[in-house]
């Protein structure tokens, strides 16, 4: 049963469609609910976020979320001054571990993104926090999504955030990425007309 473009779960409530009752879709239920679209701040968290979107480019998002945890152990819990000081060698162990994506264009971005998110915090009032929500568009400037159709791929704010976060020196930061971190930050509400977590 559906309302809208939303989707009636097995607990009564109406969720986006992407976060549907299926066998093996309790992980995008979970993230749907506690933490896509909610608020949130802080240079590390940021930091993660922005990895997890550039690692899932090309790839489906349960695969990520899957991988959480290994990527958490694999990149120091996504702590910028760690990850900053990243040598060949952590780069070798990450290729190697299973527990996340090993692909090396993406691992050097991530590396590369600590040290650029780094020069944020120092050089940036209000750091890489303050940088990515000074892009967040005016809540009420567009309406709430009825359909999955409704929701773009890419919007002028996403565009400017990945053009500035490229002159930064950010890697795998087009504006579909910045869009789906804005999205994933609650820098803007994609939730569904209907779903209960809007």
């Amino acid at each position: 049963m559906s309302e809208g473009g939303t989707i009636k779960g097995a607990d009564g409530l109406f969720r986006c469609p992407w976060a549907r009752d299926a066998d093996g879709y309790e992980d995008y239920r979970t993230y749907h609910d506690a933490e896509w679209g909610r608020p949130l701040h802080g240079g590390d968290q940021l930091y993660e976020r922005l990895c997890l979107e550039a690692f899932q480019s090309g790839l489906s998002w349960l695969t990520i979320l899957r991988r959480r945890e290994g990527f958490r152990a694999a990149f120091a819990d996504f702590h910028l001054e760690t990850v900053a000081r990243f040598t060949d060698a952590d780069r070798e162990r990450l290729l190697a571990d299973s527990g996340i994506i090993r692909n090396r264009a993406k691992i050097d971005a991530a590396i590369a993104n600590a040290r650029a998110a780094l020069d944020v915090e120092e050089s940036y009032g209000g750091g890489l926090d303050a940088l990515i929500w000074s892009y967040a568009p005016d809540p009420g400037s567009r309406p709430a999504p009825r359909t999955i159709a409704d929701v773009p791929a890419t919007t002028v704010e996403s565009t400017a955030l990945a053009k500035d976060l490229k002159k930064r020196g950010f890697r795998f930061v087009g504006p579909t990425t910045a869009y789906a971190l804005m999205q994933a930050c609650g820098l803007v509400n994609d939730h569904l007309l209907g779903c209960h977590a809007r």
